[in-house]
């Protein structure tokens, strides 16, 4: 029989290894350095970092001096200018100077908001990257179950001749026919859904390195043919965490400045001086000059410098809160991902270990007796159903796995976006069912988890 010669040369894959792993493979990081180069987020984001720079030596800058022209004349009726002592121009200059140590302060917390810029830098670019992997991952996904599906089609299709010849020869119904029929058309309305879940991979990869939605995207080796992640160990990945995550230094950052901002609001309490110096000319007779000193007074300290102290100490300690708050949410999402990567690892190895060898060996019986008579048509179909399904749960675990791996290395607070795409025989196979695993939606590329949503929910975890 055909079949068997398919079966034994290895036509309908089993999930092998590869020799790279996605996060190492050169195609992948040439996307993402397409990415890196003309994401417009990551350049507003950068942008917005030398702004912030900028700010810097504005912040330590003296405030602008003042001119001021006049002229004191005696009398209204001719300008008296060199000939009456009491009339003169008049050029002054003042300048106002801050109490000592407040211009420090506020360079010091300029400098502290451009740090936290570029730990917004960073947070753009790792979600970036991390989108890029998530969105190849999911076309390699889309592909991959394209192709199962024409393996699949190739063995129906090798089932309906089978089923032609012994209903001509009189051993077979015309139902087994029709059934095989129905079922090669079935697979065309889930080729149609793979065919749009792979576009929509592509639109949203392209869309991530600024290309046209219809750019071609060349993939590797099949998603069957990625290596597994390796586990995580919570003890080992949660100080990387806390050293590498964006939103942790932010918010130790935003306790920092709220230190400066309090120690600023104290100083704002002490007056302000202003310098002036100023000459008056006289035409002919010696010119005068004058020079003073002013100072601002706090009269109104009780309403507003009083009150600025009090507001920025509450800021210190909100801000010291949430940097706790941040710490905690990190340590739960190192949690919840070492969990999920004994979950994914786990089903995995028992797609290996067992279903796919006992499905397998169950269609193969099922095709033996159908061959010679002792097995309805139906239960090959539904034996070819749960081992397709079975490959198709184990690609769609595999890709789960990647993807919890991808978040545990973006350090996002978000619970695990899932990648994952149509089952196959899923529903058109007649009693087939979806393993355990089996994603049955891709999500789409690029998208992002809600930072307070329970990362449980994840497909197939």
């Amino acid at each position: 029989m055909r079949i068997a010669l398919l079966l034994a040369l290895g036509l309908l894959p089993t999930g092998g290894w590869a020799q790279a792993p996605l996060p190492d493979d050169p195609r992948i990081q040439a996307l993402i350095q397409e990415a890196l180069e003309a994401n417009p987020d990551l350049q507003r984001a950068r942008a917005t970092a030398q702004a912030e720079k900028e700010r810097i030596p504005q912040a330590g800058a003296l405030p602008d001096p003042s001119l001021s022209l006049g002229i004191q004349n005696d009398g209204f009726k001719k300008i008296q200018i060199g000939q009456m002592e009491g009339s003169y121009w008049q050029v002054m200059i003042t300048q106002p100077l801050p109490w000592p140590g407040k211009r420090g302060l506020r360079t010091d917390i300029a400098r502290i908001g451009a740090q936290a810029a570029d730990e917004a830098t960073q947070r753009t670019r790792l979600t970036l990257e991390a989108d890029v992997r998530r969105a190849y991952l999911a076309l390699l996904l889309s592909r991959s179950q394209l192709r199962l599906l024409e393996d699949q089609a190739l063995l129906l299709q090798q089932a309906e001749a089978t089923a032609r010849i012994r209903y001509e020869v009189g051993q077979g119904a015309q139902a087994d026919l029709l059934r095989a029929q129905l079922e090669r058309t079935r697979l065309d309305q889930t080729r149609l859904r793979l065919q749009t879940e792979e576009r929509t991979a592509l639109a949203g990869l392209n869309r991530l390195r600024a290309k046209p939605a219809e750019a071609p995207v060349e993939d590797g080796a099949p998603m069957s043919a990625l290596p597994d992640p390796g586990p995580i160990d919570p003890a080992a990945a949660l100080p990387e965490a806390l050293d590498h995550t964006p939103e942790v230094k932010t918010a130790h950052l935003g306790a920092l400045q709220s230190d400066k901002a309090v120690a600023l609001a104290r100083l704002d309490r002490r007056p302000d001086f202003g310098v002036t110096a100023g000459i008056m000319p006289r035409g002919g007779l010696d010119p005068m000059w004058n020079a003073g000193i002013s100072i601002s007074l706090p009269l109104w300290s009780g309403r507003k410098q009083a009150r600025a102290v009090v507001e920025q100490e509450a800021r210190r300690r909100a801000s010291g809160a949430e940097e706790a708050s941040v710490r905690t949410m990190v340590t739960q999402r190192v949690q919840e991902r070492a969990t999920q990567m004994t979950s994914a690892l786990g089903i995995l190895k028992l797609y290996r270990g067992g279903l796919l060898v006992q499905s397998e060996a169950s269609f193969r019986a099922t095709l033996a007796q159908y061959e010679v008579g002792r097995a309805p048509f139906l239960s090959v179909l539904e034996a070819l159903n749960g081992w397709v399904a079975d490959q198709s749960g184990l690609l769609q675990a595999q890709a789960q796995a990647q993807a919890v791996a991808i978040a545990h290395r973006e350090f996002t607070l978000a619970a695990t976006p899932p990648v994952g795409a149509t089952a196959l025989a899923g529903s058109g196979m007649g009693g087939g069912s979806t393993p355990s695993g089996a994603a049955t939606a891709a999500r789409p590329a690029g998208s992002k988890a809600d930072a307070g949503s329970d990362s449980s929910s994840m497909t197939s975890m």
